[in-house]
């Protein structure tokens, strides 16, 4: 099987942990700071940090539009907390000239759970993984307000005041959780990540030698 080699938006946040999680998996990793970085990326990770910051920058570095067009074009993109901000087609609470990559159909809210005061870990049972719940750390974090029905949910807050509030979503090679799993040394969500890159690349392979592509769950 070959190795997928998957970016990481380098312009701001916690790019390091991320690209350790996902070297850790298996994947070449590389930091991407400029458009012609995203050549030859099998999957992107959009990490945390503050959305409007990393989203003015994109823009300015020329990011903004090849990411669009490589997110639409299937390539898989894993976003956490400010990364589902970015990866959102629809934001609540934002500057209106605040851009997004989009991907996801969702409607998420940003700063939903308050400030960086009001950071707080939590449990969270995501779908698909063996285990237990996740330990899910939450710093200044949006959540799902609302997803389409092409939208798998994956992982809901469990008690407290948001209860029942969405936290992870699937929307075929696209994935975001509001919490930062990349923090806590458990890796089974970036290794969910790298078996879509993986399981995409092959699915281009058939596609390629004309054979009829694998039954992926949620391939574009």
């Amino acid at each position: 099987m070959s190795t997928p080699v998957i970016g990481v938006l380098a312009l701001q946040g916690d790019v390091r942990e991320h690209l350790a999680a996902l070297r850790a998996e298996g994947a070449e990793v590389r930091a991407v700071r400029r458009p012609e970085e995203l050549a030859g990326l099998d999957g992107i990770v959009v990490p945390g940090g503050e959305s409007t910051t990393m989203g003015k920058l994109a823009t300015r570095f020329g990011l903004l539009d090849p990411l669009r067009e490589a997110v639409r074009s299937g390539m898989p993109a894993y976003g956490t907390c400010a990364g589902m901000i970015l990866l959102a087609d629809r934001l609540l609470d934002a500057p209106p000239e605040q851009p997004t990559v989009g991907g996801l159909d969702v409607t998420v809210r940003r700063n939903a759970f308050g400030r960086q005061a009001d950071s707080f870990e939590s449990t969270v049972r995501f779908a698909g993984l063996d285990g237990p719940p996740l330990q899910a750390v939450f710093i200044r974090a949006p959540w799902v307000e609302e997803a389409a029905e092409g939208v798998e949910v994956l992982g809901r807050v469990e008690g407290g005041p948001a209860d029942g509030r969405i936290v992870a979503v699937r929307q075929r090679n696209v994935v975001a959780t509001s919490f930062h799993p990349e923090l806590t040394g458990d890796r089974r969500v970036h290794a969910l990540f790298v078996d879509i890159v993986r399981r995409h690349l092959a699915q281009q392979a058939d596609v390629g030698t004309g054979r009829p592509a694998g039954d992926e769950r949620g391939q574009s």
